[in-house]
């Protein structure tokens, strides 16, 4: 039975955004194609324990997927052009020009990433149609209520339905309007690839992070002089790097303080910081992603946690501050703070965050480790239990737990 689940989580990342695509070129509906092919992988967690893993699992699901689509659209009784194409099980049709992507996923994501939705929402369309994730992990991803993430989805898909906006491929001249919902999309799953929020899968995937970084690099060839592509990547590649020291063998989070340096990958690490140089020589005011791979690149530089140049840090977070001074980011920089001005300053800042952050299990880890540090054991615990609640992933769950056992 693992190895039948093991098989359809294979299927799943492999051929999802080709399915959704297939289906969403032939029906025009976003709905139909995410819902077809949803039941297409139920189906296949149902009768692969009995009948095996077909010989070709993609081809399985495409055609189990295109028979439920037709299916639901016959069940609506959707007649007209809709009914008549329906009733072809296998497209015939010429394929659609590949343009400018010659890469099924990457190219449904810049599909999804359409410029006529706000950024946030076309964001989570494609997290959920593209990228598999599901609605609780987006709706954690963004720090919002699974259900408004739900109602957001679904609002967007009703908006594309009613003006009608086009399932086309874009060209190349539309790549640079629509890459920063790319790359932000590119990110998030990374994120959920590199810590996942979910009690029920691993606590690291290296499915996704590998796929954000495959991608991105497929973009850096699009687009070469766009520095926030390069600085994407350049991200990715220097947190992945620390994969191999990221859990321990009992499945505990190590914390970067606590990390086998030697155990890091140093071919990752050198193609990250030659990215980082490169955009440094640029002479081009930096984004987002430049600044979060150049403070990744300080501490992959560092032999041990006392080495890092923490005052390197702070400046960089100033930087982003001024430029997206979000509370994550607040959140971030008052840990360098901790290391420059003491445990004290950093928790006044991070008391201040408590209304917009109160829900997310960092936010409280932060204020207990800041909390230990000043010897307030009792609060510490306090804000230990809160970040255990909230805390979805087992590998931090259990450090996290490790960290509070500690306290005296």
């Amino acid at each position: 039975m693992t190895d039948v689940r093991e098989a359809v989580t294979r299927a799943h990342h492999d051929e999802w955004a080709r399915v959704v695509a297939a289906l969403t070129r032939r029906f025009g509906d976003l709905d139909i194609a995410e819902e077809a092919a949803a039941e297409a992988f139920t189906t296949a967690v149902e009768r692969w324990p009995a009948d095996g893993v077909p010989p070709n699992p993609g081809a399985w699901l495409t055609t189990t997927a295109n028979h439920k689509a037709i299916d639901r659209i016959r069940r609506e009784n959707k007649r007209d052009d809709k009914h008549k194409e329906a009733q072809m099980v296998y497209d015939d049709d010429p394929p659609e020009p590949l343009g400018a992507i010659d890469d099924d996923r990457l190219r449904l994501i810049f599909t999804c990433c359409h410029p006529a939705l706000a950024m946030d929402t076309r964001v989570a369309l494609t997290l959920r149609m593209v990228g598999g994730l599901t609605v609780p992990e987006i709706a954690r991803a963004f720090l919002v209520a699974e259900s408004a993430m739900g109602q957001r989805i679904t609002r967007a898909k009703a908006k594309i339905k009613a003006a009608r906006i086009p399932y086309r491929v874009p060209a190349a001249e539309d790549l640079p309007t629509r890459v920063a919902g790319v790359l932000t999309v590119l990110f998030l799953v990374f994120n959920e690839g590199y810590l996942a929020t979910g009690p029920d899968t691993d606590p690291v995937r290296h499915d996704l992070t590998a796929e954000a970084i495959r991608l991105a690099r497929l973009i850096r060839a699009l687009l070469p002089d766009d520095g926030e592509v390069a600085g994407l990547l350049a991200l990715m590649l220097l947190i992945e790097a620390r994969h191999p020291a990221r859990v321990s063998a009992n499945g505990e989070l190590v914390a970067l303080d606590e990390q086998d340096r030697g155990a890091w990958d140093a071919a990752l690490i050198a193609e990250g910081h030659r990215l980082v140089r490169e955009r440094l020589a640029a002479g081009v005011a930096p984004g987002r992603y430049q600044i979060l791979a150049a403070i990744n690149a300080v501490h992959t530089s560092a032999r041990d946690m006392r080495d890092t140049d923490w005052s390197q840090v702070l400046a960089l977070y100033d930087q982003l501050v001024r430029l997206e001074p979000t509370p994550i980011i607040a959140l971030n920089r008052a840990i360098a703070v901790a290391e420059i001005d003491g445990p004290e300053v950093a928790l006044a800042t991070v008391d201040r965050l408590d209304d917009r952050l109160s829900g997310y299990h960092a936010y409280h880890a932060t204020r207990a480790d800041l909390l230990r540090r000043l010897g307030r054991s009792h609060d510490s615990r306090a804000a230990y239990d809160k970040a255990i609640d909230l805390a979805g992933n087992t590998a931090e769950t259990a450090y996290l737990i490790r960290r509070r056992d500690q306290l005296r």
